[in-house]
């Protein structure tokens, strides 16, 4: 196909992660016959929430990823490549390699961007001089390897701006750790900080009071309005901007082991196609998921604007309310499915327990279970259960297949 070739699909979908490649079972167990396309230009496929696991040493890195061939539907076709601007006026979305693909249906799941670059000086040095993340595949072993190593000095772990994707996540990697130094007798020796550039220790006060006792049972300093701007590795320094009353000041500090979790932004094709908010996420309607201006663009995952947390389990639910609105739109009938925000932390506090926050907008608690079988404010065996053996598998022999169990 030269440059000058179109081929249009009843659906093209941009992204083949966890929003991608669960939309396009779910519309292909509902209609078997339409044609869809997925742009996705990555080899692998990641099961990210996998990697606090990693991190504190409960999964294998290799059990978090399988061969993007493996999980795209039979019936869709892969195009690997990275879609280079989209025209919503013309229909049409142009890839990288100057092909264009046109669209009766577009469905917009990239992803965000995790912006390692924003912190002067991390790019050099992770994953070296005690620096990590559990936000990347070839880091969460490094993250559980100095986990171990770390008998006694001062550990930071850090938290963006929102939004990003798991929100619960930079507190995940800290209590895992706490608890493993509390196992090994290390943690009198420790000095844990989270140095939290919000002003609250979890968005969702429901869940705050079970995290605070935590955080009192470890002896972690709690450090907000403390946003990373800075690492210099090889002097084991972070910088940080404090926001204060009469404006901010930058303070430093030493670590031995730094945990950082960088800013997040939503991809910049989304703004230069004129498909995004004010903040640059896209424009979607915060209940059908469809698009505010383009009623043939829909979308959902990590890069949109609603206000629900980033996490797989919002995509869990966002899925079919995506794919069932989108055949109805295809047939033009009213857009019956309804997202009520619903997103999911299971923050890790200890080796086998649990704080499950389920929530939606405006952090209206949407539990799973009953109270009996599951109190999601309270840390849980049960929820632990549900983590460590029933979520991966819900993800790749469920979800990624369009079979909405849980959703």
């Amino acid at each position: 196909m030269n440059s000058q070739q179109t081929a249009t699909y009843d659906v093209v979908i941009i992204g083949g992660g966890a929003g991608g490649i669960s939309v396009a079972a779910s519309l292909l167990n509902r209609q078997p016959d339409l044609t869809i396309a997925i742009i996705e230009p990555a080899e692998s496929h990641f099961y990210q929430p996998g990697w606090t696991m990693v991190g504190g040493g409960i999964f294998t890195q290799e059990s978090t990823r399988k061969p993007m061939a493996d999980v795209m539907p039979e019936k869709a076709t892969w195009h690997q490549t990275t879609a280079e601007s989209i025209n919503p006026d013309a229909e049409s979305v142009v890839l990288a390699t100057g092909h264009t693909l046109g669209y009766r249906r577009l469905i917009v799941a990239p992803g965000l961007v995790v912006d390692w670059s924003a912190i002067s000086g991390l790019e050099e040095t992770l994953g070296h001089n005690g620096v990590t993340s559990n936000y990347r595949y070839d880091l969460a072993p490094y993250t559980w390897s100095l986990v171990k190593s770390l008998k006694q000095g001062k550990a930071l772990f850090t938290q963006p701006p929102m939004p990003i994707k798991c929100a619960g996540a930079p507190q995940k990697a800290m209590y895992l750790a706490c608890d493993h130094w509390r196992k090994q007798g290390n943690l009198g020796q420790i000095e844990p900080t989270f140095c939290n550039a919000g002003e609250v220790l979890f968005g969702v006060k429901d869940y705050v009071p079970a995290l605070q006792k935590y955080i009192e049972h470890y002896g972690i300093e709690t450090a907000y309005k403390h946003r990373l701007t800075a690492v210099d590795g090889a002097a084991k320094v972070a910088q940080f901007e404090v926001a204060g009353e009469n404006g901010s000041q930058t303070v430093e500090r030493p670590f031995d082991m730094l945990h950082v979790v960088p800013p997040q932004k939503a991809p910049v094709l989304i703004a230069e196609s004129g498909l995004a908010n004010a903040g640059g996420w896209l424009d979607l309607n915060a209940s059908t998921l469809q698009h505010e201006r383009y009623p043939n663009i829909f979308g959902l995952g990590d890069a949109s604007g609603t206000t629900n947390a980033k996490t797989a389990a919002a995509v869990r639910k966002q899925a079919p309310v995506v794919a069932q609105n989108v055949l109805a739109s295809l047939h033009d009938k009213p857009l019956s499915a309804a997202y009520y925000g619903y997103g999911s932390c299971p923050l890790t506090v200890e080796r086998g327990k649990i704080v499950l926050a389920e929530f939606g907008y405006n952090g209206q608690l949407q539990p799973t279970f009953p109270k009996w079988v599951n109190d999601g404010t309270r840390p849980t065996h049960a929820a632990w259960q549900l983590k460590a053996k029933a979520l991966p598998w819900i993800y790749w022999r469920l979800m990624l297949r369009g079979k909405e169990w849980l959703s």
